[in-house]
């Protein structure tokens, strides 16, 4: 009875959702409160904030990196590798689609000082994103694996656009320390040739070298893992091996980790909604759903084709589920306005788009979409 619990609130992370009503009502009842819990310095003199987003997340991204691995292996979604380029190809639209819907909007309904947040639609919350998709979907939905891999491009792209267009004046990017992310994965590909098989050495050891240099490089150390999770050995026609007993071991403590991470990120005090706000929010729900569609089918067209198993109606699906911006699209709007009150209203267009997990289920039970479980 206690693990059909324990994995009902897995299978629907529950832990998550759980964090981001707490962080909202917290954060909208006692404000002041909520800011010193999470900016209070912990260790090293660094915040909850800092030890959930940069470091617990880049186990959150290792085991979504480990879901993408086995995928483009034999037998996988992705597999053959040229079922992967497709899903890159959805994660340029879902990042152009939203810039270019939201200049649109902003023309027509907007202001010139808005101009400046064309970033925040370009986000997809990965976590959240996630969770909707394998309720839509089922777990081994070739659609989730899609979703995955398309949502770990798209953050990447998306720090690259914070790192340039959005940069922290205090923390300027420094690009030499990339060398030692490089580093880091020749050291994994030489522990991988001399076949160790524990997955220690591979994470605590090239992992944290990737991590620190991607913190030294004031670039987000949370995708750190994600370049070295690749390179530990795994049999698919084996049950056991270094990738698989690296999931076991660390999925139980992020899928019950993404409370903290809802707590951390969505403490939005409500504030004005405006002109801005439905710019957001349109701009993300239209600018995903038509750019990842239509970049997909521009892929599929040039010879990369779609994973077996997803058709027109499971890509809109798609488009729908990576539309939730939510965490990820709050911090972006963040970095993208000073003035209190156009950030206020930012922020709000991001907060609703948690909502579009509502339309993704219904946009998946219009289109009778067969759910595939594990």
């Amino acid at each position: 009875m206690l693990n059909k619990f324990v994995n009902f609130l897995r299978d629907y992370s529950i832990p998550l959702i759980a964090g981001v009503f707490v962080a909202l009502i917290w954060a909208n009842t006692a404000p002041e409160s909520y800011h010193t819990v999470m900016e209070t310095e912990l260790i090293l003199g660094k915040d909850f904030h800092f030890l959930v987003n940069d470091i617990f997340m880049a186990f959150f991204f290792s085991i979504a990196a480990v879901e993408i691995v086995v995928s483009v292996m034999k037998g996988g979604a992705l597999n053959p590798v040229k079922k992967a380029i497709n899903p890159l190809f959805a994660t340029f639209g879902g990042v152009l689609g939203p810039v270019a819907v939201y200049f649109i909007l902003n023309h027509f309904f907007g202001a010139p000082e808005f101009a400046r947040g064309w970033g925040i639609p370009t986000a997809t919350d990965i976590a959240l994103a996630w969770l909707v998709a394998r309720v839509v979907f089922g777990a081994g939905h070739p659609a989730v694996k899609f979703l995955l891999l398309l949502a770990i491009v798209d953050d990447g792209l998306g720090l690259g656009i914070i790192a340039i267009f959005y940069p922290d004046p205090l923390h300027p990017v420094a690009p030499i320390y990339l060398l030692g992310v490089l580093g880091a994965m020749v050291l994994a590909f030489a522990l991988k040739k001399m076949k160790v098989q524990s997955y220690l050495p591979y994470i605590f050891g090239a992992g944290t070298l990737s991590w620190v240099c991607l913190h030294y490089a004031h670039l987000h150390p949370a995708l750190a893992l994600v370049f070295i999770v690749p390179f530990l050995p795994h049999d698919p026609s084996e049950p056991d091996s270094s990738l698989m007993n690296f999931e076991h071991a660390f999925k139980p403590f992020v899928d019950f980790g993404l409370f903290f991470f809802g707590l951390s990120n969505a403490g939005v005090e409500l504030s004005g909604i405006g002109a801005l706000t439905w710019i957001v929010l349109y701009a993300l729900i239209f600018g995903k759903v038509i750019g990842i569609w239509g970049m997909a089918n521009i892929g599929k067209m040039l010879g990369f084709p779609l994973p077996d198993g997803m058709g027109q109606k499971e890509l809109i699906t798609v488009g729908v589920v990576a539309a939730m911006g939510l965490t990820v699209a709050l911090f972006v709007s963040g970095a993208a306005f000073v003035d209190p009150v156009i950030q206020g209203a930012a922020k709000m267009g991001a907060l609703f788009s948690g909502f579009v997990a509502i339309l993704a289920v219904i946009v998946g039970k219009v289109f009778n979409i067969k759910k595939i479980e594990e």
